[in-house]
């Protein structure tokens, strides 16, 4: 019982957390351009929520009794914030190499 409560927890942390890199739209939106310094800071912030996100995730889902929706959303969001990370550095590396 008290292992289910943790694991609730846990994957509302995890959905939290794999929601937390798309705070970088906020700026965007409000046509807000912050200095490089800020977003280097925020862009690693992001590859580290985007990972935490994922291995969360990945803990909450590993048990079936704390398998539910919000875990596989946040599961869900996590791969696919990887993904597009690791895209945006095989296209970066890619472009270099052709140069």
């Amino acid at each position: 019982m008290e292992v289910t409560k943790k694991l609730q927890k846990l994957s509302l942390a995890a959905l939290i957390v794999s929601l937390l890199p798309l705070a970088t739209l906020v700026p965007v939106f409000l046509k807000i351009t912050l200095p490089d310094g800020v977003r280097m800071i925020w862009a690693i912030c992001n590859i580290a929520f985007a990972l935490a996100g994922l291995l969360l995730s990945v803990i909450c889902v590993k048990s079936e009794e704390s398998r539910s929706a919000v875990n596989i959303m946040s599961t869900i969001i996590s791969v696919a914030l990887v993904l597009m990370m690791l895209g945006i550095v095989a296209l970066a590396l890619v472009l270099n190499f052709l140069q």
